[in-house]
Parts: C-alpha cells; sequence; structure tokens
C-alpha cells in the first residue's frame, strides 16, 4: 500500500468521531502510519480466516460485510457507509476474521495499522471508551438482525432489508430512490433467502406499488407499508 495524494489532514477529519478524541502526538502518529486503498466494485478487502492488521475507514463508496455459508449461500451482515469504522472487532478478540468484506462499489479505504491503535487505547481512556461503545452497539443490532432474519417470513425480510438500506445510505435527490444499487443476488444475501424468492417478492412489492423497480435502483412508492410488513413480519 502507498500513500494517496489525497490529503492527510482531509481523510482524517472526515472520520471526527475518531480523530477528535487523539491527543495531539497521537495524531501525528496518525499521519505518519495512516495509509489509503482504493478498491474496485466487489474487489476483496479482506476474507473469512486472515489475520487482522488494520482499523478501517471508509472514505468514500459503499461495503459488505459477510459470511459464506452451508451450500454456497452467502448472508450479508453488515452495510458499511462512508466515515464508519469497520474490520476492528477481530483484532480485539484476538481472533482472524469470521466474516470477509468485500466492495459493493468502486471504495477509498483509510487504514491505521491496529497495533498502534492498541497503544493508544492503552493509553486514552477516551478512546478505549469509544470503541467499547462500538462495539456494543454492533453487536446489539447484529442480535437484532439475526432474530428478524430467522424469525420473519420472506415478506418481512425483504422489507425490512429496503428499509435498511436506506437508513444506512440514504436516497437520492428525489427523496425516493435507494442511493445504492444491487444485484437481485446480492438482495437475496441481504435478506436471507434465495434469489429466486428475492426477484418474486419485489416483482410481487412492486404489483402493489410498495416500490418501483428501475433495474437494479429501487423507488421506495410506501414506506408506510413497507414499514407494516417489516413490523408485522
Amino acid at each position: 500500500m502507498k500513500k494517496d495524494s489525497q490529503n492527510i489532514v482531509e481523510v482524517i477529519d472526515c472520520q471526527c468521531s475518531f480523530s477528535c478524541l487523539l491527543t495531539d502526538n497521537e495524531k501525528e502518529e496518525l499521519k505518519a502510519n495512516l495509509t489509503i486503498q482504493k478498491f474496485k466494485k466487489s474487489e476483496i478487502i479482506y476474507k473469512e480466516g486472515d489475520v487482522p492488521q488494520n482499523l478501517l475507514c471508509l472514505i468514500t463508496g459503499k461495503v459488505k460485510i459477510y459470511k459464506d455459508g452451508v451450500g454456497g449461500r452467502t448472508q450479508i451482515m453488515q452495510a458499511i457507509r462512508p466515515s464508519s469504522l469497520f474490520g476492528y472487532r477481530a483484532y480485539f478478540a484476538n481472533q482472524n476474521y469470521i466474516t470477509a468484506a468485500a466492495a459493493f462499489e468502486t471504495s477509498t479505504i483509510a487504514m491505521i495499522p491496529m497495533n498502534i491503535v492498541a497503544k493508544w487505547c492503552e493509553e486514552n481512556s477516551k478512546l478505549s471508551c469509544f470503541f467499547l461503545k462500538s462495539m456494543a452497539v454492533e453487536l446489539g443490532n447484529t442480535q437484532e438482525r439475526i432474530v428478524n432474519l430467522t424469525q420473519k417470513h420472506i415478506r418481512g425480510r425483504l422489507a425490512e432489508a429496503i428499509l435498511f438500506l436506506k437508513e444506512n445510505f440514504g436516497v437520492e435527490e428525489d427523496g425516493v430512490t435507494l442511493s445504492i444499487s444491487l444485484s437481485r443476488e446480492d438482495m437475496a444475501n441481504l435478506s436471507n433467502m434465495t434469489t429466486s424468492n428475492a426477484i418474486r417478492t419485489l416483482s410481487a412489492f412492486a404489483t402493489e406499488n410498495l416500490i418501483r423497480l428501475e433495474g437494479r435502483r429501487i423507488v421506495i412508492e410506501d414506506e408506510e407499508k413497507l414499514r407494516h410488513i417489516s413490523k408485522m413480519g
């Protein structure tokens, strides 16, 4: 990995919830050790079983955290948006990665060596509390998502997935078109269903005027009904 020509200070500022907790000396150390790498669409960022080495901060683009299951099925566990930190839990747990990460679209990621981050956490109580809170929130979200994916019916899971994408990535200027474009396979992996079921259910939602499909783009037509379907499961 090589230093990118992008201004390092701008990279740091984009993740103010993290950098604002650093001392001046730690910020200087961050500038000296931070690297930036660009990933193409669908390119692997790390694989299951890899040894975690860096704290990852998504600067631009979109990233999926996923796990390959039985029979070649894939489950998308998280969707990472810009300015989010990821890839650090395994290091603190003294584990290899139990998931994988790949770019949904062309993405730029800042990387900070985890051994340096761990040293900061030992010396900086505010920073260690930040990561403790972040992991606690992530654990709660993951537990809730697992329950929903295993207990809700197909329609409820897909409605929740659409709302999940809206809450994570937002919408275009029209206020209704999701600002992320996913393949039907990715929608299925996000919803814990087969691709054929995802296609049928998306078509049913479109017929019921809950959404409108424009290629890979999803336009939300009736968010209230989608929320009702998600809630009822």
